[in-house]
């Protein structure tokens, strides 16, 4: 009896485990309603165990322990206002670690700091005031985050989150600059040229990033011809 509710718990666990939200597919309900509503949980075992309640015997494993004041909450755990008061926090500390060099530890921070107020956003009305306010707080820690990711060579996330972020907001010149480095990297070369003058006409004051930019991408061009002459030549000289 103490343990029914046990196989709903267990699938919020494994939800954490995988990165998702611990009440995906959950409605606000009490306990009993949520047995009826929920007549697979995507596991055979807590399927059955959900079906025949029986005593559980659990075996904790120590892992760590923090010392008094060192703990920091994951964002699903906080409350509304807990994720409200931690975000500026989390950005301090993703901006810390950016200048130490820590590109994928910073990274990790801003998507901390994004989940906490996506998981805000989810709850108001999109388009609403409340819900454009976190939106535009979300978007600086989402440029920050495609910088990380940019310096470690993950282009094409890179591209996805730069186009959400044009798709509401056309005139952020970093989102273009941003994602024209990653067309730039992956060979996307008219959409690269096409988003470098972009910035321009934004920002002409970016001229000379830009220029350098797009010296680079002829560069690596002229490059790429020379090593192609030379592959097909070989092939067609068998």
């Amino acid at each position: 009896q103490h343990v029914v509710l046990y196989p709903m718990v267990s699938k919020s666990l494994r939800n954490i485990a995988a990165g998702k939200d611990p009440l995906e597919g959950q409605r606000h309900c009490c306990g009993i309603a949520q047995l009826h509503e929920h007549h697979s949980l995507g596991y055979a075992d807590l399927d059955e165990l959900q079906k025949n309640p029986q005593p559980l015997i659990f075996d904790i494993e120590v892992l760590k322990v923090e010392e008094p004041g060192s703990y920091q909450q994951d964002p699903w755990a906080m409350t509304d206002e807990e994720k409200l008061q931690a975000v500026p926090l989390i950005h301090k500390e993703g901006n810390e670690l950016y200048r130490q060099g820590k590109v994928p530890e910073a990274a990790s921070k801003y998507y901390d700091a994004i989940a906490c107020l996506k998981n805000l956003q989810m709850k108001e009305q999109p388009g609403s005031p409340d819900w454009i306010e976190l939106d535009q707080k979300i978007t600086p820690l989402l440029l920050n985050y495609c910088q990380c990711k940019l310096q470690c060579q993950e282009y094409y996330e890179v591209l996805d989150h730069c186009s959400s972020i044009l798709n509401k907001y056309e005139d952020n010149v970093k989102a273009y600059f941003k994602r024209g480095k990653a067309h730039a990297a992956v060979w996307n070369v008219a959409e690269a040229q096409a988003d470098f003058a972009k910035v321009l006409a934004l920002d002409p004051s970016l001229r000379p990033v830009v220029a350098k930019e797009l010296r680079s991408l002829e560069a690596r061009l002229r490059e790429k011809d020379k090593e192609d002459k030379v592959r097909f030549k070989g092939i067609f000289s068998q």
